[in-house]
């Protein structure tokens, strides 16, 4: 699939803007704003604060990209990858967990607390690792 029909398959209409941040995000996997402003920059691209963060925020809202607090820096990081997932830090490096039978794990858990599977947004586990 290509990067307009995964803009256009979650109802968003295809910008030029759209397009880079997506770009972006595929290159990047794992990146705050400031270090997306700043892929933008040393590429030479001008696009506004503002204009990014609405993208990014539409995205989210599409489900086209998730977020992620990091543990360190208590910084919000956008994730290009959108099923679910666990992440590992180290160092300043982000990566993804994929994992099933942990979350299979935790879901039945929680379901053993009374907690119903639909009313369970996303289940993420975030591993640490000494540095």
């Amino acid at each position: 699939m290509q990067i307009s029909d995964n803009i256009k398959h979650v109802g968003l209409k295809m910008t030029p803007q759209r397009k880079i941040i997506y770009e972006v995000m595929l290159q990047l996997k794992h990146a705050s704003i400031d270090d997306i402003i700043t892929y933008l920059k040393e590429h030479g691209v001008d696009m506004t604060t503002s204009t990014v963060y609405r993208i990014l925020n539409s995205f989210c809202e599409a489900k086209l990209l998730t977020t992620v607090c990091h543990p360190a820096t208590g910084k919000t990081l956008y994730d290009i990858t959108n099923h679910p997932h666990h992440h590992v830090f180290k160092n300043n490096k982000t990566t993804d967990f994929d994992d099933p039978e942990l979350t299979d794990i935790i879901m039945n858990y929680l379901m053993k607390k009374n907690i119903s599977p639909k009313d369970i947004k996303r289940i993420q586990v975030q591993i640490t690792l000494n540095d």
